[in-house]
């Protein structure tokens, strides 16, 4: 005897808590979406949570220093022109003349 709809959800309901599965959702834009979908195609993946699953438990094996290259961010680098440092140093300056307080100022 086949079993119901019910009957299938709540013994998957069970096997999700014994085996301690969580729902992980993510969302992602355009280009990230795209370079998880090309992942997928270069090693024949269909569904993405066994990509992701494939992406962590790789990464986790590369160990921590180079699972940190593998997955790090890419970081900006934060550059303060010339230009913009001058003229906070020079508003900084004006201000420390309208209200003098305890800094010292160095030229």
């Amino acid at each position: 005897m086949a079993k119901t709809g019910q009957e299938r959800s709540a013994k998957a309901a069970e096997k999700r808590i014994e085996y301690d599965e969580k729902e992980l959702r993510h969302r992602l834009r355009l280009g990230t979406r795209q370079k998880l979908e090309e992942l997928m195609t270069w090693n024949e993946i269909e569904e993405i949570s066994e990509a992701i699953q494939n992406l962590i438990l790789n990464a986790h094996s590369l160990g921590a220093t180079l699972s940190y290259q593998a997955i790090g961010s890419p970081r900006h680098k934060v550059q303060i022109s010339e230009n913009v440092a001058r003229i906070f140093r020079n508003e900084s300056l004006a201000e420390l003349k309208r209200d003098p307080g305890d800094e010292v100022i160095h030229p």
